[in-house]
Formats: C-alpha cells, sequence, structure tokens
C-alpha cells in the first residue's frame, strides 16, 4: 500500500458529475481548498494484499453475524439503546433472517499489518457512487492496464435478483431533510441496480409514504401498496418517530433494505460485544461499553454517532473533541490508535460488503485524527 501523486482529468468535475457524484461539492465544507473527491492522488495495493484484505474483512463479516446472534440470545439489546418495545420484532426479524443487501466497514491499514475494525456502517452506509461507479471511470481513464478492487456494482445486481422480494414495484425512498442530494443520488443509484437485476422500481420520499389505514399498510403517492422499501433513514431514527411502531410492525408484510435486525450491527455497542466475544483478534481493537478501563489511549464514540461526530479522542498527551448532539444513548470507549500517516494524510479504508461477501475499496482521508465531513475520497488500484 502506497499513496502516489496523480494528475487530475481535464473537466473532472463535469466528468465526476455525469457519473453520478453530483454532490461532490454540496457535500463538501465551503471553505476547504481540498475538493472532496480528489484524484490528484491515489493509493497503490497489491493483488495480494488486497486477497488478504478480502479474507479479513469476510472474517470480520461473519464474526459479526455472530455477535448478532450472541446478543439477541442472551438478551443484551438493551446495551444498543434499543427501545424495549422494538427488541421482539429485531429480535424475529434476525430470527427470519430478514434478507440484508450492502454494508461497509471503516478499517485502519497501514499496508503492514491487519486492518483493525472502527466501526460497521451496516445500516445507511454511503460513499457508494464513488465506491463502485466514479473510481472505476477513472482507472479505466488514467490507468485502463491496471485492476481495482471493485466488484460492487456486479455484486449488487446479482444480489437483487437473489431477494425473495414480493410483487409490484421496489421502492426507493430518500428523505427531503438531506439537502446536498447524496441520499437521493445514493438510492437512485442503487434503484439502477435493481432495474438492472430486472425489478420494476418507484422512487418515493420518506415524506410522502402513507398509510392506509383500512389495509394497515403502507402506500406511496399513488396509493400503491410498498411491499418492497430500500431506504437510508436509520433504523433509531425510524422507531423514535411517529410511524415507528408501524414501521416495526410491517416487518413481516414487507421486505425492508436494511432490515431491521441490522441496528445491532450499525451500532457502535458492537465493537465491545466483538471484544469480550473474540479479545486478542488481530483484526479488533479492545473496547469496552463501561468505561476506557486501562486503556491510556481511548476514543469515546457514541453509539449512534454519524461523520465523526461527538467523539473524544483521550491521550497521555491531551484530549481533543469533535462537536455533535449524539450520545445520550451512551459511548462506548475503544483503544485509539491513530490512523497511518502517509505524506501527512491519513486514510480510512472503506471495504464494502454485498450480500455475505467482500465486494470493494473506497478511501477517504483526513489531515486530522478523526474521519468527519471534511475528509476526501481518493480512488485506488491493484497495480
Amino acid at each position: 500500500m502506497r499513496r502516489q501523486a496523480s494528475t487530475r482529468r481535464d473537466g473532472w468535475e463535469k466528468t465526476v458529475e455525469e457519473q453520478g457524484l453530483a454532490y461532490h461539492r454540496s457535500a463538501h465544507p465551503v471553505h476547504l481548498a481540498r475538493p472532496y473527491w480528489d484524484e490528484g492522488v491515489h493509493y497503490v495495493f497489491g493483488m495480494d494484499e488486497v486477497l488478504d484484505l478480502e479474507r479479513q474483512v469476510e472474517e470480520l463479516h461473519a464474526m459479526c453475524l455472530e455477535a448478532v446472534e450472541h446478543v439477541i440470545a442472551s438478551g443484551r439489546q438493551g446495551d444498543f439503546a434499543i427501545p424495549a418495545w422494538a427488541r421482539p420484532e429485531v429480535e424475529a426479524s434476525w430470527r427470519r433472517r430478514d434478507p440484508h443487501v450492502f454494508g461497509r466497514f471503516d478499517l485502519r491499514y497501514d499496508g503492514r499489518g491487519p486492518a483493525k475494525l472502527l466501526e460497521y456502517n451496516a445500516d445507511t452506509p454511503t460513499s457508494l457512487v464513488e465506491s463502485s461507479v466514479v473510481q472505476w471511470f477513472w482507472l479505466k481513464d488514467v490507468h485502463p492496464g491496471d485492476d481495482q478492487w471493485n466488484s460492487i456494482h456486479e455484486r449488487l445486481v446479482q444480489r437483487w435478483r437473489e431477494l425473495p422480494l414480493q410483487s409490484g414495484p421496489a421502492h426507493f425512498a430518500w428523505t427531503n431533510m438531506d439537502e446536498t442530494g447524496e441520499e437521493a443520488m445514493t438510492l437512485g443509484y442503487l434503484q439502477e441496480t435493481a432495474e438492472q437485476a430486472g425489478l420494476v422500481t418507484a422512487a418515493v420520499a420518506m415524506e410522502d409514504v402513507g398509510w392506509d389505514a383500512r389495509a394497515l399498510r403502507f402506500v406511496d403517492m399513488e396509493n400503491r401498496v410498498i411491499r418492497t422499501l430500500c431506504k437510508l433513514y436509520p433504523w433509531e431514527w425510524a422507531v423514535a418517530d411517529p410511524f415507528g411502531p408501524r414501521a416495526v410492525a410491517q416487518q413481516v408484510s414487507m421486505t425492508w433494505i436494511e432490515p431491521l435486525w441490522k441496528m445491532l450491527l450499525s451500532n457502535k455497542a458492537l465493537l465491545a460485544v466483538l471484544w469480550e466475544m473474540y479479545p486478542g483478534h488481530p483484526n479488533l481493537l479492545p473496547a469496552y461499553l463501561d468505561g476506557p478501563r486501562d486503556l491510556p489511549a481511548h476514543i469515546v464514540k457514541p453509539l449512534l454517532g454519524r461523520e465523526g461526530a461527538g467523539m473524544r479522542v483521550v491521550t497521555p498527551a491531551g484530549t481533543q473533541s469533535t462537536e455533535g448532539d449524539y450520545g445520550a444513548e451512551g459511548h462506548v470507549y475503544q483503544e485509539f490508535r491513530e490512523l497511518p500517516d502517509f505524506d501527512g494524510w491519513r486514510p480510512v479504508l472503506g471495504a464494502w460488503v454485498v450480500g455475505d461477501e467482500a465486494a470493494g475499496l473506497g478511501i477517504r482521508e483526513t489531515s486530522g485524527l478523526i474521519t468527519d465531513d471534511t475528509s476526501s475520497f481518493v480512488p485506488h488500484r491493484i497495480a
């Protein structure tokens, strides 16, 4: 693994926008000189290195599924701040093995040792368009003879074909709260992969999903019953909304992507449970729910935090924190290891899982200790 300078393509801004990255300006803080999509640099991997990372990712995913079983069997959903009324339905969703499509691991990796799990974005993973599409076309334009860890698109199409979906259109729902356009473009891309798999689809805003009181079903603006709903609206938000009990009660009659049981994987309490189950595992960092214990350097993460908000890094040299409204739900205390330094920039590897298989890689860089919404996405290749 090495970081290498690149020459940006002429008119790259228009190119990436035409490929679906229409939000590369709006989703990035305007005061930053560095663009969100930065093809002025990229990372280079060896094939053996990527094959080994694929193995590690699939092992982590299998461990996470074992952790879901452990949490449910031992009655520990309360550690994940899941409301008591929703816990039986989370368990039922898992027992049915309600189908899942995709997720993204965030990993610390320096090219020398095992990757370390930082978190699992298993319910509402983003950076999908840039990982699957935009960096692939960059590779074809700039390094056509090289390869890339990227079978995301093909695996998504195949995964939609595998799902036992009910008849009728599959609905893809964004929320009007997203002013950047990232959520709409991500769901639009997912909808495209579903259509390539042969599904009939429809787009709808979450705010426009209605309730048919007679049929006791969710409907769209044309009063069509919604039988499959793919969303990026987090389950922890949904269960707290007025329609939450209805959504939870509809688990049997609808297919939700992602399913309700993914609440247990998208929650950072998972990190502590994994460390309990697999202490000393080379892909894990020590993590606890009751405090930092004997960790001299640790990071305090809200269980439901997003984009690096509300975190606190504590080291013998001092404390750094980020602003955010998360944390009322509780925290996890994870050993802190600085992200590796490549020319003053620190990458986080976003390793994608589709179904139960490793599918590709996206890389975000930051100059600080915490990867937040100021990070930039950079492409990669396999030499």
